[in-house]
Parts: C-alpha cells; structure tokens; sequence
C-alpha cells in the first residue's frame, strides 16, 4: 500500500498537465507521418519502457502475499536420563490458516493494486504521448511557417538583386537599395530562426523516441473537430478517462481493505498432524490451535474506514477540478478555432500582395510603403498559423483524456 500514496499523486495533477496517449483521436490524417512518429515513441520512450518493467515487478510483488503461509514441520529428538528411560522422538506437521487468506480478501486486493498500475501505466503513457503530440504539433507549425517564409524569402531575394541592378543603373538611390538589402536580411533571419525551432522540436521527438531521429514534413493538420457540447463530451470522456477511473479504482481498494482489516480481527486456526515416540509407547494424532488477535489489529478497522472516506473525498474532488479545468480548455480552443478562422479568411479576401508588387513596380508607392504592406500581409499569415496551432493543442489536451 506503499505504492498507493505515489500513484494518486501523480494522478492528482495530471489535469494540470495533461499528458497524450496512442487512442486520442487523431489530430492527423492516416497518410500523416504524425502516427507513425507517436507509435515509434509509445514502442521506443525509454522511460515507458522502464515504467513497463517496474510496473509487472509491482504486480508480481502484489501477489507474493496472497496465499497460505507453507506448512511447518517440526522434528525432536531427545535423549532422556537416566539412560533407562530411553530418548523421545517428536514429528509434527502444522498448517496455518486466516479467514482473509481463505475469503480470498487478500487476494481481491491484489488485483486491485494491480489495476491501479496499469492505470499509472497508461497515465505515465497519456503524459509521453501527449508531450510528443505538443512537439509534432510545433514541427508541423514551423513546417507551414517555413513554407510561408520560404515564399517570402524568394520575393525579397528577387528584389534585391533588382534593386542592385537599378542602384547600378542610376535608378534608385543607395537609401532604397539599403532598404532592399535590410528587407533580405530581415526575412534571412527569421528563416534561420525557424528552422532552430524547429530543429529543437525535432530534437525533442527525438528524445522522446529513444534517441532515434525522426523526420515529419507536415505543414497542415486535418483541422480536429470541436466536440459540440462540452457537457455532453465530459460526461462520454469521464468513462473513459484514466484519471477518473484510478480515483474510483482506489476508492474500491480502500473498500476492500475494510473487509481485509475486519478479517484481520477473526481468530487463526492451525491444524496438523503429530507423533510422539518414547521407549514402549507411541502417541500421534491431529492437533489444532487458535491464535486470537487482542492488540495487534487494534484500530486498523478504523483507519481503513477513514481511508474510504479520504478516497471518496478525492474521487469528488478530482471529478470537480478535471471539470474546471477541461472546460476552460474547451473555451479557449473554441476562441482559437474562431481566431484561425477569421484570420484565414481576411488573409484569402485581403491579399493584395500582387497589386502591391505591381504598384511598387509603377512607381505608384514607395518602396517603404510596399515593405510596410508586404509586412503587415505577413505578420497575419504567422498569427493565422499560431493560432491554428494553439488549436491544435488544446484539442490535443481535450482528446487526451479520452485514453485507451
């Protein structure tokens, strides 16, 4: 019961953390290299392996103390004296039996402590795959950011060499090629920066995956859907959530250790086989024993009683908070889905990037009026994209307790 303390705990906060698992739905079309890189992780994480093997050697433990204590047997010889009274031989073979053991009580329990482990399993499993979803979420972010960028990238290019040509010519002035020439540097160094990050996401599915490099090429998601109603959605997801289910799983372990500290109360009988030999004579038979427990339970019923009903608190408790907390999750993804939205939308009525091009080219605007433009135009592309990806997290979130 040790471990009982440790898992709750780690429970307790995960709707503070949420952690991802393999039977979310997915975020990501079937053809999406994004399932294949969650699957390598959930087979290749070095701390879930860990986690696995801890996991059967608790369970194994739990069921070390399930059965009957073995039979003792016991052997005398004495010699007596005076040497006339010849010696005594003493053979005697005794089985110990408790009434939690024969109820099969303690066995209930073991099973019990068992489910919670795999429970704390499939937590430790939600919190790996979770983080590994976040990351592949940021990789597919900077992929479409680098895609955005890389558009961006060619234009600036082509108009500096433009401006170059001119300033060669006698066109344009050295302030206007200079403005060309910070414009190139500005849209290099935010490409550069883009791709650290999401170098730095790569990485991190890396160490998530067991060391093994991974590539994901993605630039777009599947756009997961909003469940409709949240009340609807939480009370389906609460069936289903680990979270939930190891509470109520530990309020049915305290229940059980009711009825194994009551058990602990009854008497414990011992019955067996004995023999006794001395000169001339031989004595064997059945022997039985009784051994009352009068101090050594005492109380123990009372706390296990007290410890249903801290269970019971926390299950309540627990239900509340993951409540709270999912529902302020499911609004802020319903905001987001609204901001990427409109935004998209602005960007497909609202693109004028050509007309500036052809404007600049006309001499009907100053370089640093398009540049302006051009910018602003592309500032809303980056917040269209951070806003989907906020989204995507936020559903990932949702879905994550929804586990297998």
């Amino acid at each position: 019961m040790n471990n009982m303390k440790t898992i709750y705990h780690k429970i307790f906060f995960l709707p503070l953390l949420f952690l991802g698992l393999g039977g979310a739905l997915p975020l990501w079309g079937q053809g999406s290299s994004v399932p294949a890189v969650l699957n390598a992780i959930a087979e290749n994480n070095t701390a879930l392996k860990a986690l696995r093997e801890n996991t059967r050697a608790q369970q194994l433990e739990n069921r070390t103390n399930i059965f009957l204590p073995g039979p003792e047997i016991g052997f005398n010889y004495l010699r007596g004296t005076p040497q006339a009274v010849g010696s005594r031989t003493d053979i005697s073979v005794t089985q110990t039996f408790d009434f939690a053991t024969i109820l099969g009580l303690r066995s209930k329990t073991a099973r019990q402590q068992n489910v919670l482990l795999d429970l704390e399993y499939r937590t430790g499993l939600m919190n790996i795959l979770l983080e590994a979803r976040q990351y592949c979420i940021d990789a597919v972010y900077y992929n479409a950011l680098k895609k955005a960028l890389g558009l961006r990238l060619q234009r600036a290019e082509t108009m500096a060499r433009s401006y170059r040509e001119r300033l060669d010519r006698g066109d344009v002035s050295i302030l206007e090629y200079n403005k060309a020439q910070l414009n190139l540097t500005a849209v290099q160094s935010e490409m550069a920066r883009t791709t650290v990050e999401q170098k730095a996401a790569l990485q991190a599915l890396q160490r998530l995956n067991g060391g093994v490099a991974v590539t994901l090429d993605d630039d777009s998601y599947d756009g997961a859907a909003l469940p409709g109603s949240f009340d609807a959605w939480f009370e389906t997801a609460a069936l289903k959530s680990p979270v939930l289910e190891a509470v109520n799983g530990e309020v049915a372990l305290r229940k059980q250790q009711v009825g194994l500290a009551q058990a602990g109360n009854w008497p414990a009988l011992s019955a067996g086989y004995m023999s006794e030999r001395i000169t001339g004579e031989t004595f064997q038979g059945l022997t039985l024993g009784l051994s009352i427990p009068l101090w050594g339970n005492r109380n123990r019923t009372k706390q296990a009683k007290a410890a249903v009903r801290a269970a019971e608190s926390k299950q309540a408790d627990m239900r509340l908070q993951l409540y709270a907390y999912l529902q302020s999750v499911y609004d802020r993804a319903a905001g987001l889905r609204d901001i990427a939205a409109a935004t998209r939308q602005s960007l497909q009525t609202l693109n004028s990037t050509a007309l500036l091009q052809k404007a600049l080219d006309a001499g009907e605007i100053s370089l640093l009026n398009y540049l302006v433009e051009v910018e602003l135009y592309y500032d809303a592309i980056t917040r269209a994209l951070e806003a989907e990806r906020d989204f995507e997290k936020a559903i990932a979130e949702l879905r994550a307790v929804e586990a297998m």
